[in-house]
This record gives C-alpha cells, structure tokens and sequence, in this order.
C-alpha cells in the first residue's frame, strides 16, 4: 500500500522532471480517478475520456501543486472538473444528434421521446445555469452516486456543507427547469427527484 510519503517523493521527483516518477505517479492514481469520472459520467468511452482529460491537466499543472491538499484530493477535483466538462459535451452531442434522423427513429421507438429529449435538455441547460458551488455536489451526488463524505473529500470541504449545498442545488435546479419547461411546471426528469437516505 503507498503512503503519502511515496507520492510527496514521487511528486518532487516528477515536478523536476524525472518521467519514471510522474509515470509512476498516474499509474499508481489512474484507477481512483477513471473510478470517480465513471462514477460522474457513467460507464464507458466518456468515462474514459474524462479520465484522460483529467490526466492531461495533471500533468501541465503538476508543477502548480503545492501540497496544501492532498495530491489524491487535487487530483480528484481535476478528474471531477474533466468529468462535468465530459457531462457538457455529452448534452451538447445529445443536443446534435437530435437531427440526426437515424438516431430520432432509432430512439422515438422507445417511447415518448420528445419529453424524454426536451426534458434532458432541459436538464443540461439549468445545470449550465446553476452555479459550480452547487452544480458541482448536485452531479456528484445525483449522477456520480458518490455519498457525502465522498464528496466532501473530493470537495474538500465538510460534509455538512455538502449536504446543505445538494439540498439548495437542487431546489434552484427544479426552479431553473420548471422555467426553462416553459409552463413552470418540473418535468420529471428523475434528477432533481432525488431523496437521500444516507
């Protein structure tokens, strides 16, 4: 098992330049952080695409760390920023493939796909609306599935502070869908209705 003596060795070693050590340093972090973009994105190539966004920004701001975190909670926020970023294009993609006739054929016979669309559109634009300091946490928590002091820890901030800020994201979600909805009804977009037990 390393220590965080290890990494704090490994992470001198890389920011002046020793490779091996920086090679060492992601491989011994990769599966944490495709855990954590996966847990963000779910499953699969845009999980994978976060994780190697992610990978890429530690590298160009390895030499920006500085120690005062964690290099596991560091490294976390950056895979968490990449992975909502992989959210956005996702939507955006969505969005694009709408006009897609083969997909609306493919899709529409699934069920009301109109609502299902409009409704995840709606979702990704008030999510672009809602500030990072809840956005962030709401995502996490509602699309990650990580539990509060998961959150905390890739936050770095206290659990309580979590939790108050998925309860009032969300709140500000539902208001911010029910007015992009148009009718200022929410549409039930089964992430704003999430409950927590935990």
């Amino acid at each position: 098992m390393q220590t965080l003596a290890e990494d704090d060795d490994l992470i001198r070693a890389a920011q002046d330049g020793d490779m091996a050590s920086l090679e060492i340093l992601l491989d011994r972090h990769h599966d944490r952080l495709r855990a954590v973009c996966a847990r963000v994105v779910g499953r699969g190539a845009d999980a994978d695409d976060a994780c190697q966004q992610a990978l890429i920004s530690i590298v160009k701001n390895l030499d920006k760390f500085d120690g005062r975190a964690r290099f596991t909670t560091w490294s976390y926020r950056i895979a968490t920023n990449a992975a909502i970023d992989e959210l956005r294009r996702r939507g955006r993609r969505m969005a694009d493939s709408i006009d897609d006739e083969d997909n609306y054929t493919q899709l529409a016979s699934i069920g009301n796909f109109d609502d299902a669309v409009s409704a995840q559109i709606d979702v990704q634009a008030a999510l672009e609306q809602l500030p990072e300091e809840f956005r962030v946490p709401v995502v996490l928590r509602d699309l990650g599935g990580l539990d509060y002091d998961e959150i905390a820890e890739t936050l770095n901030i206290p659990p309580g502070t979590v939790r108050s800020r998925i309860a009032r994201g969300r709140s500000k979600l539902a208001d911010l869908i029910g007015s992009l909805s148009g009718d200022g009804n929410q549409r039930d977009s089964g992430f704003v209705q999430g409950t927590d037990h935990d």
